[in-house]
């Protein structure tokens, strides 16, 4: 009927939509857990904690949409194709929360900690992670192959910047064996944010 094609083809349009506000919510997600860890700030780290319920809630949602839109054989490939992208997405997204988290209970335990050298690096990379998924998203929305390349390629500044903080805390290790776990702890929050690009990147290779 005509009443159920235009509800087929309103229905990938929805899934879009859910995608887009999860991807919003974990990148705030992303920008609060930094915020928290630079300016120790717990209660700011614990509400990062308790929205993970939201984009787990919403993951949940896409994932029963698209299954449901599978189970009705849309007859347009691109559609298809649009709700089998959407699925690996929001596990890409799920992964970036849950690592927004991880971020988030590190800033808990540093909180009581005199930091032994200003944090400018990892709101630097948490700047890039976060750009890397507004473009992936808005790549995936209007499935523009040359933003998603322009994701991809900023990977490499990422990875330049993760591994000049990987020698630096190393050489810190070495030469001040007090800041031991705090260097353990920024080390941990540089790979979960170098983990989260490599999340953007699948998004936007989904794209290409």
């Amino acid at each position: 009927s005509v009443m159920a094609k235009a509800e087929q083809d309103e229905a990938p349009t929805s899934a879009k939509e859910k995608l887009l506000t999860m991807g919003v919510s974990a990148e705030g997600m992303l920008r609060d857990a930094i915020r928290a860890l630079t300016q120790q700030d717990v209660a700011l780290a614990e509400d990062v904690i308790a929205r993970d319920d939201i984009v787990d809630a919403a993951d949940v949602a896409i994932e029963t949409a698209c299954l449901r839109l599978m189970a009705t054989r849309i007859a347009d490939p691109a559609q298809r194709r649009l709700v089998g992208g959407a699925l690996k997405i929001a596990t890409d997204i799920e992964r970036i929360a849950d690592h927004a988290v991880d971020i988030a209970g590190v800033a808990k335990r540093m909180s009581g900690e005199a930091i032994y050298k200003p944090l400018v690096d990892i709101p630097r990379l948490g700047d890039i992670a976060r750009r890397m998924l507004r473009d992936a998203l808005d790549s995936f929305v209007a499935l523009d192959p040359a933003l998603a390349g322009a994701v991809i390629t900023s990977d490499d500044e990422a990875d330049a910047l993760y591994a000049r903080m990987r020698r630096e805390l190393a050489a810190a290790l070495q030469r001040d064996p007090e800041s031991v776990i705090q260097a353990s702890y920024l080390l941990f929050v540089a790979h979960y944010l170098e983990r989260t690009c490599d999340h953007c990147i699948n998004i936007a290779e989904s794209v290409r």
